[in-house]
C-alpha cells in the first residue's frame, strides 16, 4: 500500500528574496499560506524550484524552520536533501532535524554521471539512513543521468521506505514501463506540470508542482479531479492551463513562476545568479495569463 500523504498535489515551494538577496521569510510565510489555502496536499522545501543550490546551511535550517512554522501541521511537508556526493548526502539527513518533517526527496545525482549501479548503491545509502519515507527523483533534464525504470522499480522492491518516484523524464514508454511493473507500495509522481494529467490517467498518484506556486486552486483541483476519475472536468482545467505553464518554463525555472507571484503581489521578483529574472517581455506575458486564469 502506498504512503497516502505524498498523493494528490504537492508543491516544490520557491524560496523568496529580498532586493537585497537575503531570505524573505514574511514573503516566505505568504507563500505558504497562499498554496495552503489553494488546497494543495503536501509542500516540498528546499527543491530545484527553491533555488536550494544558492543557499547556505544556516539558511536552509532558518527557510525548514520558517516552513514548518506557518504550515502548522495543515499539511504533511516534504524536505529536499540531494547531491552528487553520496557521503555527503548522507550527513546530511543524518544531520538535518527530521522531527517535524514528513519525507526526504533525494534527486539523482547530477554530473558525475554515475552509472545505473551508481545510483543503486546511492539511493541504498540514502534509505538505509533515512528515518522517514524517501522520495527518489529522476530528472535527468537538469542531472544528465536518466534513472531507467528497472533501477528505480529495483529500489522500491528493495527498500520499503522508498515509497514514491517524483519522475520528470518526460519519457512516457519509460513511465509505462515503471507503472507496470512497480509494487504498490511504490506511488508515481509526476515531476512535470504539462504531462500530470496524463501521467495520472496512466496510473500516477499526483504530482509535485512548480505551477501551484502561482496557482494552487486550479491546479490541486485538475489532479483532485482527475484522480477522481472525473477526466473530462480534469481534462478541460489542464487544457485552461497549458498555455500558461508553458510559458514558466520559456525563459527557465524558478524565473518564471517568480514573475508571476511577482504580478500577483506575493513576492519581490529577485533570483540569486546564476539564475536572472525573466525578460520585460516576458515577465508581461506571464502577468497577462495570471488575470486571465482569475
Amino acid at each position: 500500500m502506498s504512503d497516502t500523504r505524498f498523493t494528490g498535489t504537492g508543491v516544490a515551494i520557491i524560496t523568496p528574496f529580498n532586493n537585497d538577496f537575503s531570505v524573505d521569510h514574511p514573503a516566505l510565510e505568504r507563500v505558504v499560506e497562499h498554496c495552503i489555502k489553494g488546497k494543495v496536499n503536501y509542500i516540498v522545501v528546499l527543491g530545484t524550484t527553491g533555488e536550494t543550490a544558492t543557499l547556505s546551511q544556516s539558511e536552509k535550517s532558518d527557510v525548514i524552520n520558517t516552513v514548518i512554522k506557518a504550515t502548522a501541521k495543515r499539511v504533511p511537508i516534504v524536505v529536499g536533501i540531494g547531491g552528487n556526493s553520496t557521503s555527503e548526502v548522507v550527513e546530511g539527513i543524518k544531520t538535518t532535524d527530521l522531527s517535524k518533517l514528513d519525507g526526504v526527496l533525494s534527486v539523482v545525482p547530477y554530473y558525475n554521471k554515475p552509472s545505473q549501479k551508481g545510483i543503486y548503491e546511492h539511493y541504498k545509502a540514502i534509505a538505509q539512513v533515512s528515518t522517514l519515507p524517501v522520495i527518489i527523483y529522476n530528472v535527468p533534464g537538469r542531472t544528465v543521468t536518466n534513472m531507467n525504470a528497472e533501477t528505480a522499480v529495483s529500489l522500491a522492491h528493495d527498500f520499503s521506505n522508498i515509497v514514491a518516484l517524483k519522475e520528470a523524464s518526460g519519457n512516457m514508454q519509460q513511465i509505462m514501463e515503471i507503472m507496470r511493473d512497480k509494487p504498490d507500495s511504490l506511488s508515481l509522481i509526476s515531476g512535470e506540470d504539462a504531462l500530470t494529467f496524463p501521467m495520472i490517467a496512466l496510473g500516477a498518484q499526483g504530482v509535485i508542482s512548480v505551477v501551484a506556486n502561482s496557482c494552487p486552486l486550479d491546479f490541486s483541483i485538475m489532479v483532485e479531479e482527475a484522480l477522481g476519475g472525473n477526466y473530462q472536468l480534469a481534462k478541460k482545467i489542464h487544457y485552461s492551463m497549458l498555455e500558461f505553464i508553458k510559458a514558466l518554463f520559456a525563459e527557465g525555472s524558478p524565473a518564471g513562476v517568480k514573475a508571476a507571484m511577482h504580478s500577483q503581489g506575493l513576492i519581490q521578483n529577485v533570483l540569486r545568479l546564476p539564475l536572472t529574472p525573466v525578460s520585460d517581455a516576458h515577465y508581461q506575458k506571464l502577468a497577462e495569463l495570471v488575470k486571465k486564469s482569475k
